[in-house]
């Protein structure tokens, strides 16, 4: 039996999913979350075969949140859905060195297939995913305007900026001018979307 966890935020597509896969015989859909934050607690409780957890759970706290459920279950295997092709999604679930990362848009059967082969060993990455990686635009953005855009996603005035990445004020204002020039945004908001969109930053929880 394929013990399975699922974490999925829209009440009917998590519905949806736990019914496709309860009709395979060898599959137990054993916890069906709504958030990351339950995770832990359910690995834990039980033992657990393969996760399936959406990646836009995966920024953020989510990041700390999904290190300690893999912690509790290190056996557990992994595979993202991904609810769309943008590059920060693949890239997003890689950051976190899930194992496989399959669309939503994908035929029940695929899902199915991807979980059999996850629990064999093997790899599973979507090929529309996958390609949308490869054709992404390079970021025109050092490591370090990246650090800055990072923190700047926040929301925290530059101040707070700077002090969180040992900068002076003027310094990350700098930093700021140049990325608003390189991204060709408007303002701050404005670059942060544009960065999350192209998968340059993680996005925001």
């Amino acid at each position: 039996m394929i013990r399975i966890l699922l974490v999925e935020p829209m009440n009917l597509l998590r519905g949806a999913l736990a019914a496709t896969l309860s009709l395979e015989e060898d599959f137990a859909v054993v916890a069906a979350l709504g958030c990351l934050a339950e995770a832990p607690a359910t690995a834990r409780a039980m033992p657990l075969d393969v996760a399936i957890v959406n990646v836009e759970l995966l920024g953020g706290e989510g990041v700390r949140l999904f290190g300690e459920f893999t912690a509790e279950q290190p056996g557990c295997v992994t595979l993202g859905l991904a609810g769309t092709e943008a590059p920060a999604s693949l890239r997003r679930a890689l950051d976190v060195r899930v194992h496989g990362v399959v669309s939503t848009r994908v035929a029940p059967g695929e899902l199915v297939r991807g979980v059999r082969r996850l629990k064999r060993g093997e790899r599973v990455i979507d090929a529309g995913l996958a390609v949308a990686l490869v054709a992404a635009p390079p970021s025109p953005l050092s490591e370090r305007e990246l650090d800055v855009l990072s923190v700047a996603a926040s929301g925290v005035p530059s101040a707070e900026v700077a002090a969180r990445l040992h900068l002076t004020a003027g310094t990350v204002r700098n930093y700021l001018s140049v990325i608003l020039r390189k991204t060709g945004a408007r303002n701050r908001l404005e670059a942060v979307r544009v960065a999350e969109d192209a998968g340059w930053i993680r996005q925001r929880a």
